[in-house]
């Protein structure tokens, strides 16, 4: 017979107390591993929404003259158009900036980019834009290139990346003014995966009487574009003075509606969705190596779901629990950048039905 352990009456207080003991580090471990999913889901307890956005109208039909569009926005129509400077940091969105490139083509100045060795975490980094600058020779003439020297991070030491993020930032005014921009010129400030329509541009550009600075609603995606998800605003427009600055934040409370695409790891290569994660600011969501499996990454894109089992973030529990889950598919590619469909073939990835992804 097996033999037991019995304990006197006398003794339990004691075993409890090292009971209580051995719980405590697993306790511990657990809230520190679900620590950003309890966060997030008890937001509506501990924060609280930003103050309200302005949505302005915007309005824009096939063949309708400019000079209508500005006065049914309010504004003048110009004598001549705008300047327009696009201005992005780059990491390694190849195909994305092809898009964006290609859809704002005919309507921009100049292409301004910056690149750097090192990503926002400190870590090594191809000049992926400098080696693949042949694949955007038609561009050549308006491209302004700068390199950035990046911050290395030594070993054992982390980087803050979101001091690194607004270093590129501060970086690129300068590389701005070298343009050639000059005071009432167009400034589009955007992330290279925020594109703006060419709609969006050619308003801008021939209307007077807009705000000097504008941030621009734009529809969002996840993967590619058959995982719609809530729009964001944090590109902006700006009538260039010497005063504008190179910012991705909250710098007015006036948005102008439907503007482009936010399409967030619309990447075409397995592997270029593990720099993303491992490179930008908010890299410290990933807390093990299974998050950079390519076999659960894959998954994770087909079924429009979180890439880091991320929790939404909302306000209150309705919209919360209301979000949680896979994201709805779409099997519309209406309205999409014009380049995007007239090279389906290329970049079949980004559109319905293309979920499945090379190594690379």
């Amino acid at each position: 017979m097996g033999s037991r352990l019995v304990v006197s009456r006398r003794h339990l207080p004691g075993y409890r107390c090292l009971i209580i003991l051995m719980l405590i580090p697993i306790c511990l471990t657990t809230i520190f591993n679900h620590y950003e999913k309890i966060t997030y889901f008890l937001r509506p307890v501990w924060d609280t929404p930003p103050r309200p956005l302005t949505y302005l109208p915007h309005y824009y039909a096939e063949n309708t003259s400019m000079g209508k569009l500005c006065r049914l926005h309010g504004w003048k129509l110009r004598k001549e158009a705008r300047r327009v400077f696009d201005a992005i940091i780059f990491s390694n969105e190849l195909d994305l900036l092809e898009v964006r490139w290609g859809e704002l083509d005919p309507y921009v100045t100049k292409f301004i980019i910056l690149e750097s060795n090192a990503t926002f975490t400190g870590l090594p980094k191809a000049l992926t834009f400098a080696s693949n600058r042949g694949r955007f020779s038609r561009f050549e003439e308006k491209i302004v290139y700068g390199f950035l020297p990046g911050k290395l991070a030594s070993e054992g030491q982390r980087v803050s990346p979101f001091s690194v993020e607004a270093h590129h930032r501060i970086s690129m005014n300068a590389l701005i003014r070298s343009s050639g921009i000059s005071d009432g010129d167009l400034l589009i400030v955007a992330d290279a995966d925020e594109i703006p329509s060419r709609n969006t541009i050619k308003l801008l550009q021939w209307c007077d009487g807009l705000p000097p600075v504008l941030h621009l609603d734009m529809k969002k995606y996840l993967y590619s574009f058959e995982f719609p998800t809530d729009p964001t605003w944090k590109a902006t427009s700006h009538v260039y003075n010497q005063h504008t600055l190179y910012k991705h934040s909250r710098q007015t409370d006036l948005v102008l509606s439907d503007t482009g695409w936010h399409c967030s790891f619309c990447f075409k290569y397995l592997s270029e969705f593990v720099t993303k994660m491992t490179a930008y600011s908010h890299a410290d969501r990933v807390k093990s190596k299974q998050h950079l499996d390519h076999s659960r990454i894959q998954e994770k894109i087909c079924n429009g779901d979180d890439l880091y089992d991320m929790l939404p973030e909302e306000y209150t529990f309705k919209n919360l629990i209301g979000k949680m889950g896979s994201i709805p598919h779409t099997a519309s590619a209406v309205h999409l950048p014009t380049y995007l469909i007239k090279n389906a073939e290329k970049f079949r990835f980004l559109l319905p039905g293309g979920c499945l992804r090379p190594p690379g």
